[in-house]
């Protein structure tokens, strides 16, 4: 852990502990309000200002910090759960607190400070467990007022004991119930005979024992009601209260946003009168957060937490004597060409521009604030989200660096060909920097064909194969020895301060010469800042690519961005490995720039990794340059930050299945700066499908019902199977688009426009 020297040389208050008697039901444990623990530590902030010095507050179950005890009467930096906290007694006088997923270090000025405050947590929390424990509460509120509590708790209390009363009636009436029953069994039994009187004094006495009861368990009853009503209105109005201020709290955001995005505007049409001084770089923390130098909104992480789990060595010519470094190592010495053949150009293309984007202002909190946790897929959005692509299209952008695959047909060495499908893997999402807007969902059975065969060799194809959950198949076939085919679902969940977006499936890579079979999937995509702020994308997780034949494999890490982090950012590493096990190649570079490979030459076990862990040193050549990202258009940030390729995709093309992206009204509409008319194609074609929907169920139910298997919706270029390798099941090309196309024989195609 970096140590910062703390700020501060302290007031003299040192910590103060207030002890009163203990509870006589608890023996030797401390009542959340009977005790408060309170004094000066130390808190890890961030990298800019180390620890600073907080007043800590331990009381009724809570750790409250603040940045001077005067502070205590109108704010509060933040408070720690202590029920739920794992306390972790660190280095000299460090301690960690982690709740929540987050991480709180602290530092007393002693070790003995230091074991008082510990001792006094673990105090706290299990007096906090214990609690919890006894109560009929579920603990999922928040902190209320000590008053409020002992009034509640002394109500839970009282209607414990009335249901304790109830339970006692009802094993007497059982009891006496019974009794009385056999009684008058008997008496029946027994009807003109002498002993006659006794049975029915003994009925009598056992009834009025019943009657008695009864009558106490109706008393118990009614007072029960009585309790439970009286406070019902208290807990009514109460969360009356919560309700309002939920509501007021939705307002107030709403109004920062506005306020932000109207700013935000302003800027953006008159700069000038906003930049009198020189540029300084300002940390994006300190113009989103308040005027405390803590962000909650971001994590830090220790120096070595995540350092890469190899350390590599350059050399050139012959082994050399090892030099230490890390993996930047690779990027700062000389980079050679001898696999690029100056192939990294970028594509001619017949559309140079598309209509600027308007300057059109959006609200996102007023939409997005009823959509956290829920699936975005199935919440009608307006264009203004959007960027004027289909998911098809965006899939069918992954080709934009085919040549890296037409380069890794020509390998003769499996490893050096699984070091172009690694950066072929990585290619795919520098195109995404930039594009924080969504594609279009596409309408089910909708398509997307993108024929470069003149021009590049190969053939595309993409159908949406089901709406919920959305899911798209793609096929591509390339006349320079190689196949690519996926099926990809994507799962998108808003998360209040981001939308992840987490694709499942696997991409399939399969080469005609080698049968080389390669297959890998994608990392989740998040969108930041999506209340204020400017939005921003990151790309994070680990990609796994195997090579089914030769059992070779990758493994490349996609570190998420942190702006604390010493590390590049968008950075990607990954470790080539054959069969054996044996490491062959490093990779490194980032997403959105480029990838390089090292050959290894020799690795040995090195010291000093983080908990503990061994690193490995590699020994390679000079790193070589395996991929590039093309520069963006001209003008391009007018344009949706669209690539030379994406220029292209949505341009009109004769020929193409009446299903095709580019005949998308309300997608050409926006396009064309239409929002408007393209919001409300979007509604009509929305409205349409929810139709077709209902149709479709309203059969499947009737054939149900008359004893009938229907089938379910059936794509019209893919098909479902088995794949022979992974075993999954995936929808697959099974051909004849390309026909059709040939001879403009739409007829089977569905009017979905």
């Amino acid at each position: 852990t970096q140590q910062a020297k703390a700020h501060g040389d302290g007031d003299g208050d040192g910590t103060a502990l207030v002890k009163s008697l203990p509870s006589p039901t608890l023996p030797g444990l401390l009542l959340p309000g009977a005790d408060t623990y309170k004094g000066w530590l130390f808190k890890w902030t961030n990298y800019l200002k180390g620890y600073q010095r907080r007043w800590f507050v331990l009381s009724n179950g809570l750790l409250s910090y603040y940045r001077t005890q005067a502070e205590m009467a109108y704010t509060c930096r933040g408070t720690i759960p202590v029920a739920t906290a794992h306390i972790e007694v660190g280095d000299t006088c460090h301690l960690v607190l982690t709740s929540g997923g987050r991480n709180y270090h602290l530092k007393a000025t002693s070790e003995g400070e230091c074991q008082q405050w510990v001792s006094a947590l673990q105090q706290a929390k299990a007096n906090a467990n214990l609690l919890m424990h006894h109560s009929d509460d579920s603990g999922d509120e928040g902190p209320e007022p000590q008053e409020d509590r002992a009034l509640t708790q002394g109500v839970l209390k009282s209607l414990a004991s009335k249901l304790d009363d109830l339970s006692t009636c009802n094993e007497l009436i059982g009891k006496h119930g019974a009794a009385l029953q056999r009684s008058l069994s008997e008496l029946e039994d027994l009807r003109g005979s002498a002993d006659s009187t006794d049975r029915v004094k003994s009925v009598n006495e056992r009834a009025t024992l019943f009657r008695i009861t009864s009558n106490a368990m109706i008393n118990a009853c009614r007072d029960f009601l009585d309790v439970a009503d009286s406070n019902s209105r208290r807990w009514q109005k109460a969360l009356q209260y919560e309700r309002e201020q939920r509501h007021h709290l939705e307002e107030t955001i709403e109004q920062l946003a506005k306020q932000h995005n109207s700013l935000e505007r302003a800027w953006r049409e008159n700069p000038s009168s906003y930049t009198g001084k020189t540029h300084q770089p300002v940390c994006p923390c300190l113009l989103l957060g308040d005027a405390s130098d803590e962000n909650d909104e971001a994590e830090f992480f220790d120096a070595m937490e995540d350092s890469p789990a190899f350390i590599t060595v350059t050399t050139s010519g012959e082994i050399q004597h090892k030099r230490s470094g890390s993996i930047q190592s690779m990027m700062s010495g000389g980079v050679s060409n001898d696999w690029t053949h100056n192939e990294n150009v970028s594509p001619n293309c017949n559309c140079s521009r598309i209509p600027d984007k308007p300057n059109y202002s959006l609200n996102l909190w007023s939409i997005m604030k009823n959509c956290i946790g829920k699936d975005l897929s199935k919440i009608p959005m307006p264009v203004n989200f959007n960027e004027p692509l289909s998911m098809l299209q965006r899939l069918t952008e992954d080709l934009e660096y085919s040549e890296l695959l037409d380069r890794a047909a020509r390998c003769d060495s499996s490893l050096e060909q699984m070091c172009l499908v690694a950066a072929f893997s990585v290619s795919s999402y520098s195109t995404t920097v930039h594009r924080t807007a969504k594609p279009f969902n596409p309408l089910l059975g909708e398509t997307y064909e993108l024929d470069r065969l003149e021009e590049y060799g190969y053939r595309s194809i993409c159908e949406q194969v089901s709406h919920h959950p959305p899911a798209a198949a793609h096929h591509v076939t390339s006349q320079r020895g190689w196949t690519l085919w996926q099926h990809i679902t994507i799962d998108s969940k808003f998360r209040g301060k981001y939308i992840s977006v987490v694709p499942f499936g696997n991409i399939h890579l399969q080469f005609h010469s080698s049968g080389n079979h390669y297959v890998w999937s994608k990392v989740t995509s998040t969108v930041h800042n999506i209340i204020v702020g400017k939005l921003w994308i990151d790309q994070s997780g680990d990609i796994d690519i195997v090579n089914t034949r030769t059992k070779d494999t990758c493994h490349l890490k996609f570190s998420p961005y942190s702006y604390f982090s010493r590390e590049v950012p968008r950075k990607v590493t990954g470790v080539i490995e054959n069969r054996e096990g044996t490491a062959s190649y490093i990779l490194s570079g980032t997403w959105d720039d480029k990838m390089e490979s090292a050959k290894i030459v020799d690795s040995s076990q090195g010291c000093g990794g983080s908990e503990g862990k061994q690193k490995t040193v590699y020994q390679t050549r000079q790193p070589k340059l395996l991929w590039k990202k093309y520069p963006l258009p001209d003008n391009a940030e007018n344009m949706h930050f669209f690539s030379s390729l994406a220029l292209t995709l949505n341009e009109p093309e004769e020929g193409v299945a009446p299903t095709d992206s580019r005949l998308r009204p309300d997608q050409r509409l926006m396009e064309a700066g239409l929002w408007e008319e393209a919001n409300s194609q979007k509604q009509r074609l929305e409205e349409s499908q929810r139709l077709e929907r209902k149709r479709r169920e309203a059969q499947a139910t009737q054939a149900l019902e008359e004893g009938e298997n229907l089938e379910g919706y059936n794509p019209l270029w893919f098909e479902k199977r088995t794949d022979e390798t992974t075993r999954e099941s995936t929808y697959m090309y099974r051909g004849g688009y390309w026909e059709t196309k040939d001879r403009q024989d739409w007829s089977q195609c569905p009017q979905i426009f």
